[in-house]
């Protein structure tokens, strides 16, 4: 066996951020954290954005519907979305999905998503 090396540009662990086995640990310890971490202005910029495609789409409800049910897990539902690149990639970048997926992993990230949808469809 051998060290966990970083496969070829443009697979999962790529756009993951998942170079390292201890990447992941650290990722994962986070997910169980009771620490709350405030989003910087960059990432409630990719937060809004997202609020604001799927109001665009008429999708808020069934949205908010998903979102409350996976509140609990939301670090493997931020896993989850690997699974769901492409259809998301038609609102992010590459670069832009792999830090949004990053902000999801955290419970102030899901919470501020919520929070735009609601704020969004309501006015």
């Amino acid at each position: 066996m051998g060290v966990l090396r970083p496969q070829a540009r443009g697979t999962p662990f790529q756009y993951g951020g998942l170079d390292r086995v201890g990447d992941f640990w650290r990722k994962l310890r986070r997910a169980f954290s009771v620490e709350e971490e405030r989003l910087s202005e960059e990432e409630l910029a990719l937060v809004e954005r997202a609020a604001r495609a799927v109001v665009k789409r008429g999708l808020a409800t069934p949205a908010l519907l998903f979102l409350e049910s996976v509140r609990p897990l939301n670090f493997i539902g931020s896993q989850a979305m690997r699974f769901l690149e492409p259809a998301v990639r038609s609102v992010f970048s590459a670069e832009d999905y792999g830090r949004f997926t990053r902000v999801l992993e955290r419970r102030e990230g899901l919470d501020a998503l919520i929070g735009h949808i609601e704020k969004l469809s309501e006015g």
